[in-house]
């Protein structure tokens, strides 16, 4: 087996086995439930926010501090962050103990860059696209598990829902072990950037020796000075974010990744609210199908999206599919029917899927190869600061707006129609405009 392989191959076991955690379908299910003492508006309010909160605080520190410890220190630490989450949620259930967990969560979410970073540092640039979608893959993979496992037991009896805890507690154990075994990082791309310098002055030593030419090998192989973090830093950020492209499509990224972070984060109190609840909870067939069905639709926007549509067509394309999104919303929280309601919510996950795939696309066709994780890691962060605004004003008592689970998800649905009609009114009015420039244009050269 070719190295770049192997090395793919034990970090999709690492992502399929942090992923297969099905206690998450029914998360909320079990802290409405009798082990734990709060009420439902406190976990909507008082519990879920501090999560979202402390993936926001943790982002940068923990983008910055994956970079300076080479990756799997930190895929280690999120590991360890697992089995504190999973282990914790089974003996307390208390609403201090519950919110202590939500910020070690957001700990948990943010070390995901470390997951999907690592194997750019081990791999030749060749293969990035091959690995991007086996670690994705393994993350999908993982879900899908996790929510089918999830249903058998639940649908057969076999265990309650918080023992399912004990199923996730174990393979966030298994994590551990696993990411032991994966090799090491020797550079990273903005504290430890020397080193691929001084290889590459080796052999081009290497070669001029060959040739006889001491003179040019004494100059070529001198190693080139290391590049402070900082100046690099800032070098990427201002080459992305000077480029309009990239400006545009990171505002979509980052609006649309907020309020796909709300929708999927309340929504099973959401479900848990209805007074038509099943006997049985279908929350990971629910997971199962969305998994399934993002899946198809990633793949699909791969298809269809690479070389067919311009830039302007891309963008009016996924502003209709913003309305569509946010009438998939109302869907799930307008009817009296909760099955209508878990159709509403996986076809949303599906349309999102086929979104922010076209948008990450046009994104890195836009970049210098070496900026993707800081651009995206930005893009999420201002993903985040619009949630916890969402947050503040849909869910926070101290926004005094009082709106029940219900409201709030009327309001996430108008969120994304409004942004769609904004979208649609600046693609088409800058269409109108490049239109009429033109016979201006015609004139003065002739």
């Amino acid at each position: 087996m070719e190295s770049w392989l192997k090395i793919s191959c034990l970090l999709c076991i690492f992502g399929f086995l942090r992923e297969l955690r099905p206690s998450e379908p029914y998360h909320a299910e079990i802290l409405m439930g009798e082990w734990y003492h709060v009420t439902q508006d406190e976990v909507n309010r008082s519990v879920y926010p501090v999560g979202t909160y402390s993936y926001l605080s943790l982002l940068i520190f923990v983008f910055l501090i994956t970079d300076l410890l080479r990756y799997k220190p930190v895929i280690i630490a999120n590991a360890i962050t697992g089995i504190c989450i999973w282990g914790t949620l089974i003996w307390t259930s208390t609403l201090g103990g519950l919110q202590a967990v939500e910020v070690f969560y957001g700990f948990y979410q943010a070390g995901e860059v470390a997951y999907y970073s690592y194997i750019y540092a081990k791999v030749d640039k060749q293969y990035y696209p091959r690995v991007t979608s086996h670690t994705r893959a393994a993350m999908f993979v993982g879900k899908l598990v996790a929510g089918i496992l999830a249903q058998l037991v639940i649908g057969m009896n076999w265990m309650n829902y918080k023992q399912l805890f004990y199923i996730s507690v174990s393979s966030q154990v298994a994590a551990l072990l696993w990411a032991f075994f994966l090799p090491k990082v020797e550079k990273s791309l903005y504290f430890h950037n020397r080193s691929e310098a001084i290889e590459g002055a080796t052999k081009s030593e290497a070669g001029n020796l060959e040739k006889g030419s001491e003179q040019a090998s004494v100059e070529e192989a001198e190693p080139e000075k290391k590049v402070p973090a900082r100046q690099l830093l800032w070098s990427h950020f201002r080459s992305a974010y000077t480029n309009p492209l990239v400006i545009q499509w990171s505002l979509w990224y980052a609006i649309s990744l907020a309020g796909f972070l709300q929708i999927t984060t309340y929504m099973q109190v959401v479900w848990k609210s209805f007074a038509n609840e099943p006997t049985i909870a279908w929350n990971g067939a629910v997971d199962v199908a969305l998994t399934l069905l993002s899946a198809v639709f990633a793949l699909l926007a791969g298809y269809f999206h690479a070389g067919r549509l311009s830039t302007r067509n891309s963008l009016l394309s996924m502003a209709l599919l913003s309305i569509l999104e946010g009438g998939c919303v109302l869907l799930s929280c307008w009817t009296d029917d909760i099955y209508l309601s878990y159709l509403g919510y996986v076809l949303y996950g599906g349309l999102f899927a086929f979104t922010i795939t076209v948008a990450s696309s046009e994104l890195a066709s836009s970049l210098e190869e070496d900026s993707f994780a800081l651009v995206f890691g930005f893009n999420t962060f201002v993903g985040l600061i619009l949630q916890c605004i969402l947050t503040f004003v849909v869910v926070s008592e101290k926004a005094n707006l009082n709106l029940n689970v219900f409201q709030q998800f009327a309001v996430y649905a108008f969120y994304f129609i409004v942004i769609g009609v904004v979208y649609s009114i600046a693609v088409i009015s800058q269409y109108i405009w490049s239109i009429s420039r033109k016979p201006k244009a015609i004139q003065e050269t002739n």
